[in-house]
Parts: structure tokens; sequence; C-alpha cells
């Protein structure tokens, strides 16, 4: 396998890049990581395909698409450009919704202009077919494009065992094209049985890090992933998603201050870079961070500078890892956040409903809205919602999109819960949301977001707790803590539970496990903050 160090892959690509190549050269201060893609292509333009598969791997897709153009003007005979065009128009692998039809048409093209270029050894050409997968079937449904890229791609690491870019692509296949109702992850483990090895030989490379994170970004696995997390953003800081990436794993193991961090700076150069979708999508994670640690102060000035971010999307751009739909998420999502998770409900009740061409997302905010009106007492307006959100989810089953008509009948389920319980309707409010909280537990929350607004088992602890059942809402508590550890709401629930409960020991541990997570918190801070301070005083 051919290596190149670091500074000479930064080095080359600035200065090797002849005529008309030279209007996409990038500063030699610029870091994606160390990548070495052998080609047929010139020697000249194999630095830029190096660099522009660099990009790819850390799902800068614009860049990369950009990259591989100057490769291609360099090098005319190169093939591989459009493979990799090809692969970086199908966008974040990780991206649950079906592709629309006019980023299928512009992935074929490229992969019939690969084609006709013609590659010049079989390897390039099982590339080129490999990819072809993902494109050549316009009616194949898209779940059976990814299973036939991934197990085209597992043939060709088969036949090229010493190619390690074949079986880093493979492994990534592997977990995008898993099945998302697999608990046992068979999938994800076997990407990183080949991804592990291979980043302790090349600690540099961006998308070893990057995709073992993706492996283990589950409940169970995901605190293995906590070394790539914290060495990925050192390895490729001009990427906006390499910024960011590692707020997945801090997430999903409660690193509040950490995600916090990442994601300001992978906001910051995703700003500078234009890359407004992924500027968005830090942003949301952001939110959510500030508010799971009670740093309400700084999550107010985020969702004041809103308006100004989302006054800078454009959909229609190809820039970073967040596609369209994670920018109108993020706008949706944000301002829910800051209601539901301080409890406002007539803050929350008052949403401005933004409409999308992403029903999903649209969702988010009238889930919100109906959840603020039904806890603080506005019935009509609470049973209108439900109503909407049932339209929604009708519209995204249109879309053919099982994931996210399940996330919205998630969702509706459980404003219908809430619903009941303003109405008095005690077993059916109940029922309803044991309903949804089982659903939820038996799916995996999708890359686009940091998060459910409103987990349902941690709503179910909060309908117990009215309802006087101490011991189910703890065990609701505590059981939403395991997929989701170091909440705010379901921490102090629990501690709530436990003293309502009589257990002093149980309460005093959450009461005091919601200090330590807040420890940035703003002073005097929310009142469950201060609740928390005075029961573990002595």
């Amino acid at each position: 396998m051919i290596r190149i160090s670091f500074v000479s892959f930064v080095l080359v690509v600035s200065v090797a890049l002849p005529g008309k190549a030279q209007q996409h050269v990038h500063p030699q201060s610029e870091r994606l990581g160390t990548v070495h893609f052998a080609t047929s292509c010139t020697e000249t333009a194999q630095p830029q395909f190096d660099r522009a598969v660099a990009l790819l791997h850390s799902f800068e897709f614009g860049a990369a698409i950009k990259a591989f153009d100057d490769t291609l003007t360099g090098d005319p005979s190169c093939a591989m450009t459009q493979w990799g065009i090809a692969l970086s128009r199908w966008g974040n692998p990780f991206a649950v919704g079906v592709r629309p039809a006019a980023q299928l048409q512009q992935g074929r093209a490229a992969v019939e202009r690969a084609r006709s270029i013609g590659a010049k050894t079989e390897r390039e050409r099982a590339y080129i077919e490999a990819i072809a997968e993902l494109y050549d079937q316009p009616d194949r449904p898209q779940q059976a494009r990814m299973e036939g890229y991934r197990d085209a791609m597992g043939q060709l690491s088969q036949r090229y065992r010493d190619d390690a870019e074949a079986a880093i692509f493979f492994a990534l296949s592997l977990t995008a094209a898993e099945d998302l109702n697999d608990k046992t992850y068979a999938s994800r483990l076997r990407a990183v049985a080949i991804l592990e090895p291979l980043f302790q030989q090349q600690p540099e490379h961006p998308g070893l890090a990057h995709y073992i994170i993706h492996s283990y970004d589950v409940p169970p696995l995901a605190s293995r992933a906590l070394d790539a997390a914290q060495r990925y953003a050192q390895i490729a800081p001009s990427a906006p998603h390499a910024l960011h990436m590692p707020s997945h794993t801090f997430t999903r193991v409660g690193l509040w201050q950490q995600s916090i961090d990442t994601n300001i700076q992978s906001a910051a150069v995703a700003k500078e870079q234009k890359a407004t979708g992924e500027e968005l999508h830090a942003s949301d994670y952001q939110m959510y961070a500030f508010l799971q640690s009670a740093q309400d102060a700084a999550a107010k000035r985020l969702l004041d500078s809103l308006p100004e971010i989302a006054a800078r999307f454009d959909p229609r751009a190809i820039s970073s890892a967040a596609p369209p739909s994670a920018g109108y998420y993020a706008i949706a999502a944000i301002p829910a956040r800051f209601a539901l998770e301080r409890g406002a409900w007539a803050e929350a009740a008052r949403l401005e409903i933004r409409p999308s061409e992403i029903p999903y997302a649209d969702a988010l905010t009238e889930f919100a809205r109906v959840l603020g009106a039904a806890r603080s007492g506005d019935i009509a307006a609470a049973r209108a919602g439900v109503e909407r959100l049932e339209a929604l989810r009708v519209r995204e089953a249109a879309l053919n999109e099982p994931y996210w008509t399940e996330q919205i009948r998630i969702e509706r389920e459980s404003a219908a819960a809430w619903v009941a319980f303003a109405e008095g309707r005690r077993d059916e409010a109940l029922a309803q949301l044991r309903t949804a909280a089982d659903a939820e537990d038996r799916t995996e929350k999708a890359a686009v977001t940091p998060g459910p607004l409103a987990p349902a088992r941690e709503q179910l602890g909060e309908m117990l707790l009215e309802f006087g059942d101490n011991r189910g809402a703890l065990a609701a508590f505590e059981t939403t803590l395991t997929r989701e550890p170091n909440r705010f709401r379901a921490t102090y629930g629990a501690a709530r539970a436990a003293a309502r409960a009589g257990d002093s020991t149980a309460a005093r541990k959450h009461f005091a496990e919601l200090i330590r997570i807040c420890a940035r918190a703003d002073e005097p801070g929310r009142a469950a903050l201060q609740e928390a301070r005075a029961s573990v005083t002595p």
C-alpha cells in the first residue's frame, strides 16, 4: 500500500495542478488527514485525486465534486474521477429518506461518463460498476440499491485484498445498509472489525475515524467510539463535518460540553465555507447539549441567531454531509427543543409553523405545539394538532419513507396521549404513551438528530408522576437514561420519582448526578437545579 506523509499530501496538491485546475487550489494550511487511493491517473493528477477522496471521506460532497472535476481537468482520461462524483452525488449514506429523481439522475450521469471515458484497469472498472448499483435501475427500491452496492463492494474488497480503500468503503456500506431492526448490530460490528485494525495502521486517515464513529453510533456501542471521536476533529479540522461528527458519540454518552465545543467549531468552519446545512445541523446538536446541561442563556443566544442562519440556507446547494432535509430538520427542531426541554408549555404551543417540503421536519413543530397546548390546558388546539400530525404521517407514507412515517406515528401517539390525559381519560392516556414508548424503543434515531424532542418513555415517566405512580415513573426515567444518558428531564424526573417513593438513596444519587451534569449551568439556573442543590446539601 503506497503511503504519503500528511505534509507532502498538503503541499503536493497545493502546487501540482496545471492550467484551469488552479481555480480550486486550496490553502496550504488545509488539513484533511492522510489518504492515498491508488489509481491509473497521471502522476500529476494523483495528489488532487487523493485530496478529493479525503474530502469524500469526511462527507464534504460539494468540495469533493470540485476536486474530482479538477482531477479530470488535469487528466481527462481518469475515469475514476466520475466514480468519485457518483459516490459524492449519493450524499450522506446515513440520511434516512428516498433520494429525489434529480439527484439520482446526476449520479447516473456520472456513472455513464465513467463508462464512456473507460476504466484502465479491472480494479477501477469494478469500482465504477459497484457505484452503478446505486443508480442503474431507476425503479429499484433505495434499500435494495444500498444492499447491491454493499455486496459489490464486498466482492471488490475480497478480490483486491491489499486495497485498503476498498475495505474502508465496504465497511462503510455495511453500516449504511444495515437492517435498522437488527438489535444484534451484526453489520456494524462486522464493519468495525475491518476499520479498527486499519485505523491502527493509518491513524491519520479521516474515513477510518469517521466510519468507526458511525458504526458505533447506537446506545449499547457508543462508548467504544470515544477514541475515534476524540481524534477525528484533530485529523481533519478543515472539514466542518469532521468537527461535528465527534458529537454523535459525545451525545450518545452524555458528554455535553465536549459536544458543545466541537459543534461551535463545526458551525464556524461551516459558515466560513458557506455550508449552511452543516451549520444548521451543528447548531441543532449544540442546542440539545446546551439544554441538557442547563446552559439556557447560551441556548437562547443560539435560538436568536437561527433566523439569520436560516435566511442563508439554500436546500439546492451541495456542500457537506448534511442533506437539505437536515437543514429543514434543524430549523424546526431548535425552537421546539428550546421550549420543550425547559417545560415552557405555553411557549411551545405558540411556536410558529414554517411549512417545508419535508413532512417529518414539519411534524416536529406540530408535535411540540400539541404537547404545549395539551399540557397548558388548551385542549381544542391540541386536538387539532393531533389531526394535523396524522395528515403529516399520511404525507410521509405517500413518499414511501417507512422510517419517518413511523417516527411521526410515535409523535402522534404521544401527543394524543396528552390530549387524553388533559381530558381525564387516564387509562387511555397511559396505554397510548406506553405504545409510543415501546415503538420508539424498537427504533434507532436517525443521524440527522441528536435525539428525540421528548423521548416517549421519559414522557411516560412524567405522566406516571402526575398520576402518583412514583415507582413506575422511576422505572420509566431510569430506562430512558439507559438509551439517553445524562438527559436533564429524565435525571430530574428520576430524582423526583425516587423522593416521592421514599427512596432517599436513589433520590440523592439522581439529584447529585443532575448537579454534575449541569456543572456549567446558568446561575441561579432552573428551579429543578436549585431543588437538586438543596436536596444534596447536608
